[in-house]
């Protein structure tokens, strides 16, 4: 799934983020507003994940979508 894709599907597939990445607030969830790098971001600041780390991990839930 490419970005667009997911910043089109972003109301959609937030309440599954929420779920998949419990430790996002529901301020952060809404912030990303489906910009993949925001995700990333906000999974590296909450999970202490590096870059690469939360990419894949942001990569492999979109796929499986």
């Amino acid at each position: 799934m490419n970005e667009q894709i997911l910043k089109g599907r972003w109301t959609e597939l937030k309440g599954q983020a929420k779920e998949k990445w419990g430790r996002l607030t529901n301020d952060e969830i809404d912030q990303v507003d489906g910009n993949v790098d925001q995700l990333i971001g906000k999974l590296q600041q909450r999970y202490g994940l590096v870059e690469e780390e939360a990419r894949k991990e942001v990569n492999a839930w979109l796929e499986a979508r």
